[in-house]
């Protein structure tokens, strides 16, 4: 008879207790976001995924905060568009350095409207903050 009772409550709390999301489907979807706010040209949206104290490594450049990063792509973004076309993220490998760090090596490309698409590796640092999975260190090539 107890079991009779305690089945609806098992059941219920069963499925109330939904498996957590992956730290790499919870960076997906922050990249995924990310990449939707360069291509509808917000420059606001695009940065959403860095922290205020991130770097920004490419060529001989070294971006430090996130202002300054934005500072560098803000050339990028005018007139509500980006004019260097539509970009899209592939993850390529995964690295858990502890349990809030993680690394992603991902593969970007741009696609302009009027060339061939351009493309490159990123090697992008995340850390587990309050706001969420937030890149620390950036370097693009």
């Amino acid at each position: 008879m107890i079991h009779a009772l305690l089945a609806p409550v098992m059941i219920a709390a069963a499925v109330q207790a939904a498996p957590a999301e992956t730290p790499a489907a919870a960076i997906e979807t922050e990249m995924a976001a990310s990449a939707a706010g360069w291509n509808s040209g917000s420059l606001e949206r695009f940065m959403a995924v860095y922290a205020d104290d991130a770097v920004y490594a490419s060529g001989k450049e070294l971006a430090r905060g996130k202002a300054a990063i934005a500072a560098r792509y803000e050339k990028s973004f005018a007139d509500g568009a980006n004019s260097r076309g539509r970009l899209s993220f592939q993850p390529v490998a995964w690295r858990t350095i502890s349990n809030v760090h993680m690394l992603l090596v991902a593969r970007w490309t741009l696609t302009p409207a009027t060339s061939e698409p351009q493309t490159g590796l990123t090697t992008l640092l995340f850390e587990r903050r309050k706001a969420g999975w937030r890149i620390i260190s950036d370097h693009s090539s």
